[in-house]
C-alpha cells in the first residue's frame, strides 16, 4: 500500500535513514558560496540597505507570518539579483513528488519559489515566517531539492525567515551529500544582504 507524505513533515533524520544522506564537511564542497562572489554596484547597495531597513520596520508590527515576507524580501532580493529576466524563469507554489522506489511511500509538497534557467533548476527557496527557526525548513527544503529531474548536477537552495539567511547544496549519486554555507542575519550591523546577493549571483553564473 502507497503511504503519502507531506514534504513539510520531513526531517533530517527520515532523509538520512532513507536516502542516505550525509552532511560533508570539507571546505571543497561549499566554494561556490565562497570562492569568486561578484562584486555589488553602489546602487544594489542602496537597495538593499532600503530593504534590510523596510524589514525591520516591518518586524515593529507581528505577527510577521510567511507570505509578508516573500512580498517584503524573497521578491525584491530576486528582482535585484536579475532573476526575472531572460533566461531565468520563476515559478511560484510548485508542486513535487518523489517516489521512494522500495518503501511505496510517496512525498508531495509545493516549492515557495523555483528558479528555472532551460529547465534546469538554479535554486530552490523556502521562505519561513519569521517567528520560525531556519532549522524547522532544512528537511522540508532538502526533499524539495532531491526532487530536482537533474541528479547528476548540484542543486542549490535557501531558507530564509526574511531576517536570517543559509544557503545549502544537494550533491546525489552514489553517497549523497548536502552542506549549509554559514547563516546570514539581517540584525547584524553590517548589511548582510550583501553577501546574499553575492551569492546569488555567483549561482546564476554556475547556471
Amino acid at each position: 500500500m502507497t503511504q503519502t507524505l507531506a514534504a513539510k513533515d520531513i526531517n533530517i533524520r527520515y532523509l538520512i535513514d532513507n536516502f542516505g544522506l550525509q552532511l560533508a564537511e570539507d571546505e571543497e564542497f561549499l566554494r561556490e558560496f565562497q570562492e569568486d562572489l561578484p562584486e555589488i554596484t553602489d546602487l544594489e547597495k542602496q537597495l538593499l540597505d532600503l530593504l534590510k531597513a523596510g524589514f525591520i520596520n516591518l518586524l515593529t508590527y507581528p505577527p510577521l507570518l510567511e507570505n509578508v515576507v516573500k512580498l517584503s524580501v524573497v521578491g525584491p532580493l530576486l528582482f535585484i539579483a536579475g532573476f526575472y529576466l531572460s533566461p531565468f524563469q520563476v515559478k511560484a507554489e510548485k508542486s513535487i513528488q518523489i517516489q521512494e522506489e522500495d518503501d511505496g511511500v510517496i512525498i508531495e509538497g509545493r516549492l515557495d519559489v523555483l528558479l528555472l534557467k532551460d529547465q534546469f533548476w538554479v535554486m530552490v527557496i523556502e521562505s519561513k515566517k519569521a517567528a520560525f527557526s531556519i532549522e524547522e525548513g532544512l528537511g522540508q527544503l532538502l526533499a524539495y531539492m532531491w526532487a530536482s529531474p537533474y541528479p547528476e548536477k548540484p542543486t542549490f537552495g535557501m531558507i530564509t525567515t526574511g531576517g536570517n539567511f543559509i544557503f545549502l547544496k544537494l550533491v546525489r549519486g552514489e553517497t549523497p551529500r548536502y552542506a549549509l554555507s554559514e547563516q546570514f542575519s539581517i540584525r547584524r550591523r553590517d548589511n548582510e544582504l550583501y553577501s546574499v546577493l553575492q551569492i546569488f549571483k555567483r549561482l546564476s553564473q554556475l547556471a
